[in-house]
């Protein structure tokens, strides 16, 4: 069964109604199961991110732009198909937007520990109050609209880090 017809499933249910491409999908786009923790997904999402930005911390430029246009379009499909699966507009258990907005955050920044919590600040703030457009971007249906205001939330935590950055150095 490759598509669940109904309007609204909980996490499990549409977990175990779900083919093998609906069971990655949901897997990814909860970001392996935290996106199903209670209270606060959304920043759950994106500690669960940290791993992935300290192992790129090890890595080299080219690695980390590959790593996140792969992260981008894995969450743009699997955040929409999760979407149409549990039946619901941009389901809080849906994180993998978390999780690319972060990643973005921190592309191309300086590897340290200050700059993993301090983006993580600024992400999560800017990803809450939503300033424009970031706001009109989640309107857009489907995967983009889940995965866009994030990106652009982690847009401009990266450019605010930098700034932070540069004042802390200078």
């Amino acid at each position: 069964m490759s598509e669940i017809q109904s309007d609204s499933l909980t996490l499990r249910e549409a977990f175990n109604k779900a083919g093998y491409s609906g069971k990655t999908a949901l897997c990814l786009s909860t970001w392996f199961g935290v996106g199903a923790l209670p209270g606060a997904p959304g920043t759950f999402g994106t500690i669960g991110a940290i791993p992935l930005t300290i192992w790129m911390m090890y890595t080299g430029v080219l690695f980390d732009f590959l790593l996140l246009i792969f992260i981008i379009f894995i969450g743009l499909w699997a955040s929409g198909r999760s979407q149409t699966m549990l039946g619901r507009s941009d389901p809080s258990e849906v994180v993998i937007d978390e999780v690319a907005g972060y990643v973005l955050t921190v592309f191309l920044q300086t590897s340290s520990w200050l700059t993993i919590g301090a983006g993580f600040v600024l992400f999560r703030f800017l990803d809450i109050c939503k300033p424009f457009p970031v706001r009109r971007l989640e309107k857009i249906p489907g995967g983009l609209g889940i995965v866009a205001d994030d990106l652009m939330a982690g847009i401009y935590a990266n450019l605010c880090l930098r700034l932070i950055l540069y004042l802390w150095w200078s």
